[in-house]
């Protein structure tokens, strides 16, 4: 465990220096990510303020809530393991002999490896949005917190699961895809909107209501059996998915790639 804190770290610091090497895209980029976001606070506000109310028992703040976790969780997985959406390229062309290759943890160091500039914008927009409408209120921040990490984890295993399929069917960057849009579009609206056969996959398959939707239930209503529950449904869904990728790994067919990383 050690060893893979100080390589995840490692690469932290590394893909860091190399985003602030040109500051100014870095700094375009994150930005633009941002003031792109912010346009759907401007949505909601009129869609709200049309109908009025609840929208599927979510207020106008509930719904700023669960797209703050989104919103950072999402910039927190693609900051931190945003080589998880490679993951494709790297089976299909044999690049990723070059990790197999390498003295450490083969997961941890894909998922490590590489970060995203625009993610930075998404990590704090959902902490502006915190800022400006629950500053003023330690449990909303405590679930919110507890939200990103489970958002930012679950994303990652989302990717990881949909990409590893390239391990069995050659070319899956379309799985990958459509598994990250499907986690987004479910976590940033109201989940009653859609049907319960939607809502089970959202606490399954693709488990955008234990990343966003939960923590908003146990900021407006605490149950320890529900935290417990999500906490354990992520845990195992994380640790399925590793252990989805590893039986593909030994699937994989050596490109005979010869390939540096310094």
């Amino acid at each position: 465990m050690c060893k893979h804190i100080k390589i995840f770290k490692c690469y932290f610091k590394l893909n860091l220096a190399s985003a602030l090497e040109y500051r100014a895209s870095f700094f375009t980029q994150a930005f633009g990510m941002a003031l792109s976001n912010s346009s759907f606070i401007f949505f909601w506000w009129v869609a709200f303020g049309q109908i009025g109310g609840t929208i599927a028992g979510y207020s106008f703040r509930d719904v700023l809530y669960i797209w703050a976790i989104a919103s950072s969780g999402f910039g927190a997985a693609h900051i931190l393991f945003a080589n998880v959406t490679t993951l494709t390229k790297l089976i299909v062309t044999g690049e990723l002999d070059t990790y197999l290759l390498q003295p450490c943890n083969v997961l941890m160091n894909i998922l490590c490896a590489k970060t995203s500039l625009p993610a930075y914008g998404d990590f704090l927009y959902g902490f502006v949005i915190m800022f400006i409408f629950y500053s003023g209120n330690p449990m909303a921040w405590m679930w919110f917190l507890w939200g990103v990490l489970l958002c930012g984890l679950l994303i990652t295993a989302v990717n990881l699961a949909a990409h590893t399929f390239s391990f069995y069917w050659g070319e899956a960057s379309l799985i990958g895809q459509l598994a990250t849009e499907f986690m987004i579009n479910f976590s940033i609206y109201p989940e009653k909107i859609y049907a319960p056969a939607v809502r089970a996959i959202m606490y399954s398959l693709i488990p955008a209501g234990i990343a966003v939707h939960v923590p908003l239930r146990l900021f407006t209503r605490f149950s320890w059996g529900t935290a417990l529950c999500a906490l354990g449904g992520a845990i195992l869904y994380g640790a399925a998915c590793g252990f989805f990728f590893y039986k593909g790994l030994k699937r994989y067919e050596s490109g005979n790639a010869i390939v540096t990383r310094l």
